[in-house]
């Protein structure tokens, strides 16, 4: 099975939002992130770690501005925290081992696919298209995928 972990080479190449985003748990501007409109087949990963986060199959338009999910492909490689910053408490995402900042978990998603909505920076994806899949490492993930909406 592949590792992932905090890449200091892939954080050096960070672009100075993507630093923003993953590192000091910024937020790009709503609407302005480019996987925002992404509809092709494939899976979202941890710019910086790698770790598969989630697939194109669970993407939907929520019309906050950032790209929404219904659920992460793999439990393990996401983590909710409680965050208190703002003034409110909302429920933080971040990358298990790339502890990458990715946005927050809201509970005003669809009913009919769990209720949730992972509210996600762009600047803290990297996309795979499925056509990419299985030579980045991926493979095992084509079945989440394929089913697109």
């Amino acid at each position: 099975m592949r590792s992932y972990s905090k890449d200091p080479d892939a954080i050096s190449a960070l672009s100075e939002e993507e630093y923003y985003v993953t590192q000091k748990s910024g937020t790009e501007r709503p609407g302005t992130g480019k996987l925002l409109g992404n509809k092709e087949p494939g899976i979202y990963v941890d710019i910086v770690s790698g770790e598969p986060l989630f697939a194109s199959s669970d993407k939907y338009e929520s019309g906050c501005g950032w790209p929404s999910f219904t659920k992460p492909i793999e439990t393990t490689y996401v983590q909710e925290l409680e965050d208190r910053t703002l003034g409110m408490i909302r429920t933080e995402v971040r990358s298990t081992h790339g502890d990458s900042h990715l946005g927050h978990v809201f509970p005003d998603g669809p009913a009919d696919r769990g209720g949730l909505r992972y509210c996600i920076n762009s600047a803290s994806l990297r996309f795979v298209h499925l056509d990419d899949m299985r030579a980045e490492g991926y493979g095992n993930y084509i079945d989440q995928v394929e089913d697109i909406r």
